[in-house]
């Protein structure tokens, strides 16, 4: 396939990861990856009216679409049905479109997906399709890379049921062009607290109000017995997937420390863009950190942990040396943390800790997209044909819709009359579904596990199923609700040529920073001054770019 020449803005690529979820975990993005104090309440504006230029009937897709995704699609991975769901897929694609479709996925690391993507783009491997994050599209979007997806958009099937359409809306630029296509809103971090760690220290989760209520609490299962196995001060306060995340929204993971900080580049309320990295904000939270490490009462790993190791730890069979506090993804991930616990044998009473008083509310990230390359060629016959078959369909509210939500039928979910069982020992139990009754079965690398859902959040996309099949529970609504009455939406990404170039060297710098003060107890004056002696005049280069 022809694809267009690049300039040296793309060999540098992209050295920013994604996180969670997810989203944003594994993410859940979610998001990946919302409102403020809310998510985004369903729009009522008018669907776009649709483009007179529709895609060529006649072209057909003759080669398979190659699709890079990262950890948030769960069922491509190994042992998790991956052939079932690539053959679903291609099946109710190919009916979609009517005529044969194929897809090749190739699933890159998580943590260092960007550093992946962004080899493949310098050696001239490219995709037709991948998931970005918000922050990460913001960066590649002025490139050129991107394809225009604005008129198939436009014209898309799934638009008469959009519950969110400003959601897609809102990422198209000032010249009306999209390069990117989200199927849900973003979702964010919550800080989860193991209730029998308050009860075993005599604390309650709604005395926790203020910063130094919080420390307090962190000292308490620093310091004391809070899981119970005798020996005081061999667990942590706090666990963390790293302490300054390297996509927006950055500080999700360690929103109790950072607080009032942003340590990026953001705008101002007066528009003028702005390091939040150089700020007085941005010491006094390394001053916390600091302190926490020093007193011990974050686990030192937290520095170089991903969010795998981190969650694991957390929910570890062996509680000893792990912590009683976590800041992870809310939504589906408050169950996935539940059955880990259960499945480990640790009491799984957790409870969701409302945002500290100087922090005042939870992060909701930006969503992450899909996006298609554009093969250079001036003719959008193909990437209308690509757009079609993978987004359009993507949310046909039936078979593919489905298919990305909660996998293959029969393999990840059944509606078959069938007995379920799921937990092991004193959990293990045992539920009856009638005919017709929508329900989850057993993951394939853990039969005491229920499979959850593949990519597509149902409580958070934009254009809802419509065969009625879903498999919400209580906890994750209550999950979902408790972020949405806790948050506001994280700061606009920015986008420029400079920034898309040095934005790794900018966050070394800032985890050099970070490792200075936190990690050595250095002075965070001389710190902040290596900062800006190493990358200080590249981000006056980005400021002039954004504001000028």
């Amino acid at each position: 396939m022809k694809k267009k020449v690049l300039s040296v803005l793309l060999a540098s690529a992209m050295v920013m990861s994604m996180a969670a979820c997810g989203s944003k975990e594994e993410a859940p993005a979610a998001n990946n990856n919302e409102s403020s104090a809310a998510a985004p309440a369903a729009s009522s504006e008018a669907a776009p009216a649709a483009s007179s230029e529709a895609a060529p009937a006649e072209y057909q897709l003759t080669e398979p679409i190659k699709v890079v995704v990262n950890g948030t699609v769960n069922y491509v991975k190994e042992d998790s049905g991956k052939e079932e769901f690539i053959a679903a897929l291609n099946e109710a694609v190919s009916e979609y479109m009517g005529y044969d479709v194929t897809f090749d996925f190739t699933q890159l690391d998580h943590s260092g997906y960007v550093d992946a993507v962004g080899r493949l783009f310098a050696g001239g491997d490219y995709p037709d399709v991948m998931v970005m994050s918000a922050d990460m599209f913001k960066q590649y979007a002025p490139t050129g890379l991107l394809w225009d997806m604005s008129e198939a958009y436009d014209n898309a099937e799934f638009h008469a049921r959009m519950t969110l359409p400003a959601i897609n809306e809102n990422l198209k630029d000032e010249n009306g062009a999209l390069y990117g296509f989200a199927s849900g809103y973003g979702n964010g971090c919550i800080t989860y607290v193991k209730q029998s760690w308050l009860d075993a220290v005599g604390m309650k989760a709604e005395d926790i109000k203020t910063y130094d209520d919080f420390y307090n609490m962190l000292t308490a299962f620093t310091t004391g017995d809070p899981d119970g196995n005798g020996v005081d001060g061999d667990t942590y306060g706090f666990i963390s997937a790293g302490l300054l995340g390297n996509e927006a929204p950055f500080i999700n993971y360690t929103s109790a420390f950072w607080q009032d900080s942003y340590p990026a580049i953001l705008q101002g309320e007066d528009g003028v863009w702005y390091d939040g990295f150089q700020t007085d904000a941005t010491k006094q939270a390394l001053l916390r950190l600091q302190k926490a490490y020093a007193d011990g009462v974050i686990d030192p790993e937290s520095y170089t942990f991903g969010t795998k190791a981190a969650r694991e730890k957390y929910w570890s069979a062996d509680q000893t040396g792990s912590a009683g506090v976590f800041e992870y993804w809310a939504g589906s991930w408050t169950e996935n943390i539940y059955n880990n616990l259960e499945k480990n044998g640790v009491i799984t009473d957790l409870v969701s800790l409302p945002p500290i008083a100087e922090v005042g509310a939870y992060l909701n990230r930006e969503a992450p997209v899909w996006v298609i390359i554009d093969d250079g060629d001036g003719d959008n016959a193909r990437e209308n044909a690509i757009f079609k078959a993978f987004c359009e369909s993507m949310l046909d509210g039936d078979k593919i819709q489905t298919l990305w939500t909660y996998g293959v039928e029969d393999v990840h979910w059944s509606l078959k009359a069938e007995s379920i069982t799921s937990g092991s020992g004193e959990k293990e139990k045992t539920v009856e579904y009638k005919e017709g009754e929508f329900h989850f079965r057993n993951t394939f690398a853990d039969p005491t596990q229920l499979f959850k859902k593949n990519n597509i959040d149902n409580a958070l996309v934009v254009s809802p199923l419509t065969n009625g099949y879903s498999d919400s529970s209580d906890m994750v609504d209550a999950a979902n609700k408790f972020f949405t009455e806790n948050c506001v939406d994280a700061p606009v990404s920015p986008a420029s040529e400079t920034l898309t170039n040095e934005s790794g060297n900018i966050h070394d710098a800032k985890m050099a920073a970070i490792s200075a003060v936190v990690i050595e107890g250095g002075d965070v004056d001389a710190a902040m001054e290596t900062y800006v002696n190493t990358v200080g005049a590249t981000v006056e280069q980005i400021l002039s770019e954004l504001n000028g």
